[in-house]
């Protein structure tokens, strides 16, 4: 195999060519022209992606394939286990950690299920995803002593998983979707997870499809299998509104030993009049804050802290340390932030200061604060701040519906959508998807004008 190291892309263009709509990529590798046409623009995009990134990791690419060679294991993988395993230790550098927890949480669910009918002797289930999530799939953890039970239960899969080209045939694919339904011990699995891991294995076998292994996407064929309806907008149960977002800030202040909820007062009141992200108020640094005595003042993010398992992540720290979403790896977000809250945070800074590295919330020893220690912080106010009857309701069950609640108040305020959507960090479209049913006035717009019709 010849290899190098000399690559050039060029911009994706369309098929001209071609009645139908179709895209070509184009490379070249060490001098040779390369090409490959996809059918749609985001499939095409989504593949120079994957090339582009190889090369910044310093990958060396096949002369005669054109592709790296990371790529090129995965498309030599004869089984669905080998190309999982291939898929993963491609996907890996350039993933977050939550997506590297969800990419290995689908692929544990379906690889299991994509084996032989006639196999014998298949190992306990709980078995056969502790040997796929904590051994096989994460590439540091694939030279890690490993137990009896989980050696023979790898050993298994890989004498029985099915042939990637056997997935081309639907009655095969479908044991994969079917998997995707339960939970491990036979329940319905919840919506969510089944759209979440759907899409992990349509994007695994969508590959295989770009690598050529299979002429087109066998989930595309299964007629008599659709996922569950997802829930993709706001319930304007959640939504607080100002006055009882203020009580709450205060009930927070009472939660906690010592000054906990002192301490998390402005954090929660981040996410309430600066509509941030709990990820993104973790990482909000002194550096980060513009606070005038008076006045509005403003926030320039440029870092979050999403929690995940440390065994996702690069540091071995529970949180990663990274950019903005859908935003680039150094784009800052500008957030302009009312006078009230302001004041919450200059006072936060007279009594607790900063961390050395300029953080505004953080343990008494110094660390992020964990999901669980805010989420147990705000449960504590809800029973302070609410009624009974309020405390059962979704009413701000969880924190982030305190940033539910500001994009909703700022679009009932009349603010524009697009600066709306600069301030939270969202596509406009997205937006008002998201939150169509918080926007006040529809309902009672559209009663009057078919009062007005009846009447006519």
């Amino acid at each position: 195999m010849i290899t190098s190291y000399d690559v050039k892309f060029w911009e994706i263009r369309r098929n001209a060519s071609s009645k139908t709509p179709s895209y070509v990529v184009r490379w070249k590798v060490g001098g040779r022209e390369k090409s490959k046409t996809l059918r749609t623009k985001a499939l095409a995009e989504s593949f120079l992606s994957d090339l582009r990134q190889e090369a910044k990791r310093g990958q060396a690419f096949d002369v005669e394939t054109g592709l790296p060679l990371s790529l090129l294991a995965v498309k030599h993988a004869v089984t669905w286990f080998d190309f999982a395993l291939a898929y993963v230790y491609m996907k890996w550098p350039h993933a977050a950690a939550k997506t590297r927890d969800s990419l290995t949480d689908a692929l544990a669910t379906v690889t299991p299920a994509l084996v032989d009918e006639n196999a014998i002797g298949k190992p306990d289930p709980l078995i056969l995803r502790e040997a796929l999530r904590q051994f096989a799939f994460p590439p540091a953890s694939r030279e890690l002593d490993r137990s009896e039970e989980i050696r023979m239960a790898l050993a298994w899969l890989g004498r029985h998983s099915l042939p990637v080209a056997d997935l081309a045939k639907v009655r095969n694919v479908r044991l994969g979707l079917d998997a995707l339904t339960l939970r491990l011990d036979g329940g319905a699995a919840a919506a969510t997870t089944i759209a979440r891991k759907r899409s992990v294995f349509y994007n695994a076998l969508q590959y295989a499809v770009d690598l050529e292994e299979l002429t087109s996407n066998p989930i595309d064929k299964v007629k008599a299998w659709k996922p569950p309806k997802v829930r993709e907008v706001v319930d304007r149960r959640v939504v607080v509104n100002p006055i009882q977002a203020r009580e709450l800030l205060t009930a927070v202040t009472y939660v906690g030993r010592l000054d906990r909820g002192r301490h998390l007062r402005g954090f929660f009141a981040c996410l309430y009049f600066g509509g941030l992200r709990p990820a993104e108020a973790l990482g909000l640094r002194k550096q980060d804050c513009h606070l005038p005595e008076t006045g509005w003042g403003r926030l320039v993010l440029a870092k979050s802290k999403p929690q995940a398992n440390k065994r996702w992540t690069d540091s071995g720290h529970a949180h990663d340390d990274r950019g903005l979403k859908h935003r680039a790896e150094d784009e800052g977000r500008p957030v302009p932030i009312p006078p009230e809250l302001v004041a919450i945070l200059r006072e936060h800074l007279d009594e607790f200061d900063v961390h050395e590295d300029g953080r505004l919330f953080r343990t008494s020893r110094g660390g992020v604060i964990s999901i669980g220690t805010y989420c147990e912080a705000w449960k504590a106010a809800r029973a302070f701040a609410l009624t009974p009857e309020q405390q059962v309701s979704p009413l701000a069950a969880r924190p982030y519906d305190l940033r539910h609640a500001a994009v909703s108040l700022w679009l009932n305020a009349g603010v524009a959508a697009p600066d709306v959507a600069e301030r939270a960090g969202h596509g406009v479209d997205v937006l008002l998807k998201v939150y169509a049913k918080c926007i006040d006035g529809g309902v009672e717009v559209a009663n009057r004008r078919i009062d007005d019709a009846l009447a006519a």
